[in-house]
């Protein structure tokens, strides 16, 4: 039997983000997890998370609604495929809740959290179906993106422990 690494980033498809913060790991998860929390720090400044919603089950829902500086709404829909308390989260926009297919789906993410001796290696696989889906990713600023958004995360959950 061949034994596959699923978490083995696809140069071709794939985008990675990782960083050591200096905010526990149970304090990351709880910034990932918690609707109210997410409001406060998942979306870039100067747009806004505006409304989430979390059913933090296998199949269940992750929503959340962007606001742009113009005042544009931009709902996301997806679901969780995997959950291991503190350690990982798998997520997507391809698949709905219940595991419906997505007509616009995008990307899957695979986030793990890991304990370091300065707080946490927080790593990010954000997969897409194809080059092109990962180049318009890319273009959008991902990097950017998810780093002022993580600066956001350990600004607010070191002001609310």
């Amino acid at each position: 039997m061949t034994v596959i690494n699923y978490y083995q980033p696809d140069a071709k498809r794939d985008l990675t983000f990782e960083r050591i913060v200096d905010v526990p790991r149970d304090l990351v998860w709880a910034a990932w997890t918690t609707p109210a929390h997410i409001l406060k720090w998942f979306t870039p400044a100067p747009w806004q998370t505006i409304d989430c919603e979390i059913d933090l089950t296998p199949g269940g829902i992750f929503r959340t609604t962007m606001r742009s500086p113009e005042g544009e709404e931009f709902p996301n829909m997806g679901c969780y495929l995997e959950i291991v308390k503190n350690e990982k989260l798998i997520f997507t926009d391809m698949l709905e809740p219940g595991y419906k297919p997505s007509p616009g789906g995008f990307f899957t993410a695979v986030l793990t959290l890991e304990d370091h001796k300065q707080g946490t290696l927080y790593k990010v696989l954000a997969r897409h179906k194809d080059e092109e889906a990962r180049k318009k990713h890319e273009d959008m600023g991902f990097h950017d993106g998810w780093g002022k958004a993580l600066d956001q995360l350990v600004a607010h959950m070191k002001a609310v422990r």
